[in-house]
């Protein structure tokens, strides 16, 4: 970041961008109109690829000495730019794009200004924040490993995203997931895994979905964790165990009234917590640095929107501090 007195030329940004995604013109003006103001040297421009979708273009943006990284895109396209920048020091800044926009959404970046978002990677300043880390096991028993900013899902959520369709997300954005829940809901069937939350011993459940959250807003900007912070060393782990459409209706009813509208209040929190034995039922909430899940027959998995086929196994665990993120600069104090 800038320090007071610094002069900044001779730094070098690069954009790593979506070409379908973002209007590379409208970019290009607002990232030149930036970069003279703050006399950096020229930006490197990287497009995505069918066959990169950022990781490649980032690593080559820090080889030409990029001091930060623009992801113009949507939400895989900043993931894996983040991914490439893991414990590199060099900050990442987002310029969102999309529908979902979830880390932009809960770090409360700009998400309707293009000069709004470039004028903070030239002249904002860094903050670390951590990484979730999913090794997965699919199939065939093969290994990969991926980060995630925001949250991972297992089970019904994943369907739920396999089953989205892309044309009508183009058309009414986050709500076609409302639409492929609406049909994935009816076939899904709850199944059985054993957890191991911080290496102790494993415990088995019967569950529909499983959540692990870095940070815990989703779209709409729906506080689905309201404790999760992204900078705390933590995974925050929801457990959903409904039991019919009264069980999600339960689910639905803590997540939109119990954590948008109750936890605002002393009075509410406190109405929160009598009826928190209730709640426990049909979603369990966990905490902990890592969490092991093998399931008794495959299931779907996501990452930050993305799907990643079945999997048998995953384990996931907390990078504190593994990323640097480019932050709006603090307001100056008035004279």
């Amino acid at each position: 970041m800038n320090t007071p007195g610094e002069t900044p030329s001779g730094r070098r940004a690069a954009v790593v961008y979506n070409p379908i995604k973002v209007d590379v013109d409208k970019l290009r003006a607002s990232v030149a109109a930036a970069e003279s103001a703050a006399g950096w040297a020229g930006t490197v421009w990287l497009s995505t690829t069918e066959t990169d979708a950022g990781q490649r273009a980032t690593r080559t943006a820090i080889e030409q000495g990029a001091s930060v990284v623009l992801a113009a895109g949507g939400d895989g396209t900043v993931r894996a730019v983040a991914e490439a920048l893991r414990d590199t020091g060099v900050a990442l800044a987002i310029v969102p794009s999309g529908t979902g926009n979830l880390l932009a959404r809960n770090l409360q970046l700009p998400l309707a200004s293009l000069d709004a978002a470039v004028e903070i990677a030239f002249g904002g300043v860094d903050r670390a924040i951590d990484l979730g880390v999913a090794v997965l096991t699919d199939t065939d028993g093969e290994k990969a490993e991926h980060v995630f900013l925001v949250m991972a899902g297992l089970g019904l959520d994943a369907q739920m995203i396999a089953n989205t369709s892309a044309d009508l997300k183009k058309q009414v954005g986050w709500l076609a997931y409302v639409d492929a829940g609406m049909r994935v809901l009816p076939k899904s069937k709850p199944f059985r895994i054993r957890y191991s939350l911080e290496g102790r011993t494993d415990r088995p459940a019967h569950v529909s979905t499983i959540l692990v959250a870095n940070c815990g807003v989703l779209p709409g900007n729906i506080q689905f964790l309201p404790d999760a912070q992204v900078d705390d060393g933590i995974l925050d782990i929801a457990v959903l165990q409904p039991k019919g459409v009264l069980g999600w209706l339960t689910i639905w009813r803590r997540v939109t009234w119990e954590n948008g509208v109750l936890r605002r209040s002393a009075v509410g929190r406190r109405i929160i917590a009598q009826s928190e034995s209730n709640n426990e039922r049909v979603m369990t909430t966990l905490r902990g640095s890592r969490i092991r899940i093998v399931l008794e027959h495959p299931q779907e998995f996501e990452i930050d929107g993305d799907e990643f086929g079945p999997v048998r196994a995953v384990s996931l665990r907390a990078d504190p501090g593994a990323l640097t993120v480019r932050m709006p600069a603090p307001a100056s104090p008035s004279a």
